[in-house]
């Protein structure tokens, strides 16, 4: 089953991101996979397309390392027994960009992570598609090419926890309505990004956007 190219609402109203959700990530990290969903959020504003061919990110506090995800975007509100299928309603692939020295320092104080994954421009965003279904997602894999080369490699059917028990948490424990976005964790090959990068996300090889860093001072 093929996905169709398809629009959001341009209000977005909260941005949910899934930590440590692929084994592999979190054990280049050093990290032990949680127990149950690690959840942090990002504001609006960090929120950016990737199709505008430019992506300005801060250059002056450390590395900003990537980190491409499965990106799931609600359409309606959260019910109890609603299913992934009757929720989402598009789908793309998008950057979790993070200011890895910024978070190590958080980290190490017990701090909260917003300076490190909140920054304005730290989630880009790829082309939307409509959602084609749970199966259809875990029967093709997505990625991030830099400069041409794969760095990252993953697929939903790899998850810590899967897609149902991602909605399902967020949408008990928080809730979940129509504009909301779902960052899903991202797989192994996590790294550093340099001015001039031209990066390019993509699902079942077909590119969803592409952009060049700028780094700012």
């Amino acid at each position: 089953m093929s996905a169709t190219t398809t629009t959001l609402s341009p209000d977005i109203r909260n941005i949910y991101c899934i930590g440590r959700n692929y084994r592999l990530h979190a054990a280049e990290m050093g990290n032990e996979v949680p127990s149950s969903p690690m959840l942090f959020t990002k504001p609006t504003h960090a929120a950016v397309s990737m199709t505008n061919g430019t992506l300005v990110v801060p250059g002056a506090q450390g590395s900003v390392h990537y980190e491409a995800e499965l990106v799931l975007a609600v359409g309606r509100t959260y019910e109890a027994g609603i299913s992934c299928d009757e929720l989402l309603s598009a789908f793309t692939v998008g950057l979790d960009l993070t200011l890895r020295d910024v978070q190590d320092r958080l980290k190490a104080k017990g701090h909260p992570w917003l300076a490190a994954k909140g920054f304005r421009n730290s989630a880009p965003l790829g082309r939307w598609l409509s959602f084609p279904g749970v199966p259809a997602i875990t029967e093709h894999d997505f990625g991030l090419r830099i400069n041409d080369k794969e760095v990252q490699r993953g697929n939903a059917k790899d998850m810590v926890f899967g897609l149902q028990q991602i909605v399902d948490f967020v949408g008990l424990t928080y809730g979940l309505a129509e504009g909301d976005l779902l960052y899903t964790g991202t797989p192994e090959g996590v790294g550093s990004l340099n001015e001039g990068d031209t990066l390019e996300v993509w699902w079942h090889e077909e590119s969803l956007g592409k952009g060049q860093v700028r780094l700012s001072l």
